[in-house]
């Protein structure tokens, strides 16, 4: 049996679980009296916003208009985005842009347009304009390094990296029963393995998203769903899991077989070509190559299985040499590396898992089912994406989110709410785990039957099977769980296993083809589904919205 060691406990304000650009971008619009936790599992910087490459959509040319941004989201949303959410996302945009040149991200300047602020815009899938503000190719790494620099420097926030939630501490935790909240979490510390106990008045979920539940993703490794599964267990609901946005284009090679290619390569005139170079997206939608990401992953997927080809290409040798290195530097540079020019060859890609487009269910200030919970990002199911998030709209969303629970704690701060003591983790009834290849196994098996049964296509036999093999799966992770010393690994198989629950569930509830959700079993939209799908946990209950 393990000694008794004292536990360590950490008492703020806000706990910020997550440090990409929802929060860090949260930490840096709190009050300056608030003491802040930020807990990172890895380093600060390492998470899904360092790896976007495309931009930011925000209407900032003359000749484009709120009321087309609106318009472009809720038609690649396919009928289920919340038409209010849209609106105010896309009116936040373009103070959000003037927010982040203040805090000094560079974006990529444009001298000779009078009608853009001065910023280069491009455009993407699914929009009708250039929108989407950007620098270089490199917009999330831009982003999250004046970001994160900025929290580094700002007084009352204190740093956690290489630590990891394990689970929300709530009134259950405490024993009240007449109360419904989240005052904490329990979290790992990867450099002692202890767990240790942070407290806080208001807690904010900005922990990614779940790609990492697929075998094949444009993710890095860090987005296993915590956020999601953490707040399913503590009795928040979730929402439209069944719209996981697959890329269309991820690099296809043995050394970098999650380096994202950019859509705006697309933006700007790329072709996707089949192994003879014949152009096939025509065939399939009108909008050809800037048709909205879930009919170009459809397409490819379609005619690799066709052909039975590992991989289709994406060309912009056409264009200049010039013009592709100024626009696409970093990919350029990386793609050199491994031995292919892209001004003057193809890029070998295939679809790959991208965005979580469902997650925790918050109301318009990012607030949760639980008390103090807030969530932003791709955590958060907000209403913005509705069944396809169109491209560059999800930095936009974690801003604007985290705008709004900024704003909503700076209202709650004069309450009077005493931190309550939480009993500390208990790990006197475990041991040092005996078998650790059996995580390994069932991390492996989770994410190949998610790749096979749950991916891009679907079908009711498909998701029936990989629910059967969810359930098992569920079985050997609880009984390890319990009697085993808690890890990294271990804690992001147990998330990963609640995702892939909540996914496949709810894909077994849409019993229709719509946006990211397509099954040959229902292959047309049924007009009567205009609901998201919502899943409700056990033990569930209405928060009073006061």
């Amino acid at each position: 049996m393990t000694a008794p060691v004292t536990a360590t406990v950490h008492r703020h304000d806000v706990l910020i679980l997550g440090s990409g650009a929802a929060g860090l971008s949260l930490a840096l619009r709190l009050h300056p009296a608030l003491s802040v936790a930020m807990v990172s599992k890895r380093d600060l910087s390492e998470g899904s916003t360092r790896y976007a490459q495309g931009g930011i959509s925000a209407v900032l040319d003359a000749q484009d208009s709120l009321e087309s941004h609106v318009q472009d989201t809720l038609t690649a949303g396919a009928g289920l985005c919340d038409s209010q959410v849209v609106r105010q996302v896309v009116e936040h945009g373009p103070e959000n842009i003037r927010w982040l040149l203040d805090q000094g991200v560079a974006f990529t300047r444009d001298a000779q347009s009078a009608s853009s602020e001065g910023y280069h815009l491009t455009q993407e899938g699914g929009h009708s304009h250039r929108r989407v503000v950007h620098a270089a190719d490199a917009t999330g790494a831009a982003v999250a390094a004046t970001l994160e620099s900025r929290v580094r420097e700002r007084p009352g926030v204190s740093l956690h990296e290489q630590h990891i939630a394990v689970d929300l501490i709530t009134s259950r935790h405490l024993g009240e029963t007449n109360t419904h909240r989240c005052v904490g979490a329990y979290v790992l510390n990867l450099a002692t393995g202890r767990v240790e106990t942070f407290l806080a008045r208001f807690i904010m979920l900005a922990t990614g998203g779940a790609n990492k539940v697929y075998l094949y993703t444009s993710n890095p490794d860090v987005s296993t769903g915590d956020g999601i599964a953490m707040a399913w267990r503590a009795g928040c609901r979730v929402a439209n899991m069944e719209f996981m946005q697959f890329h269309p284009t991820c690099l296809y090679h043995p050394l970098a077989r999650s380096y994202l290619i950019s859509e705006a390569l697309r933006g700007e005139g790329a072709r996707l070509l089949l192994p003879d170079g014949e152009r096939f997206m025509p065939r399939f939608d009108p909008r050809a190559e800037l048709a909205p990401r879930d009919i170009v992953a459809r397409a490819i997927d379609h005619e690799m299985k066709r052909l039975g080809s590992e991989c289709v290409y994406l060309d912009i040798s056409h264009r200049p040499a010039d013009f592709v290195l100024s626009h696409f530097p970093t990919i350029h540079a990386r793609l050199l590396e491994l031995g292919i020019d892209i001004t003057r060859e193809p890029i070998p890609v295939v679809p790959a898992a991208h965005y979580t487009s469902g997650g925790v269910m918050v109301d318009q200030q990012a607030r949760t089912d639980l008390q103090g919970l807030y969530a932003s990002g791709e955590t958060a199911y907000t209403g913005l994406h509705g069944a396809n998030r169109m491209a560059s709209n999800s930095l936009l969303e974690c801003l604007v989110y985290s705008e709004m629970a900024a704003a909503d704690i700076a209202c709650q701060m004069g309450k009077h709410q005493a931190l309550p003591d939480a009993p500390a983790w208990d790990e006197s009834r475990v041991t040092e785990p005996d078998e650790e290849v059996v995580v390994t196994h069932n991390w492996d098996e989770l994410r190949r039957f998610m790749w096979d049964y749950v991916g891009i296509v679907r079908t009711n036999k498909r998701l029936q099977r990989a629910k059967r093999r969810v359930d098992l799966l569920h079985q050997e992770v609880i009984e390890y769980y319990s009697n085993f010393r808690v890890s990294n690994d271990l804690i992001e198989l147990r998330n990963l296993r609640d995702v892939a629950d909540l996914i496949i569930q709810s894909a077994l509830r849409r019993r229709e083809s719509r946006g990211l959700h397509y099954t040959l079993d229902f292959p047309d939209k049924d007009p009567s589904q205009l609901a998201p799908t919502i899943l409700i946990p056990d033990g569930y209950r209405p928060r009073h919205r006061g």
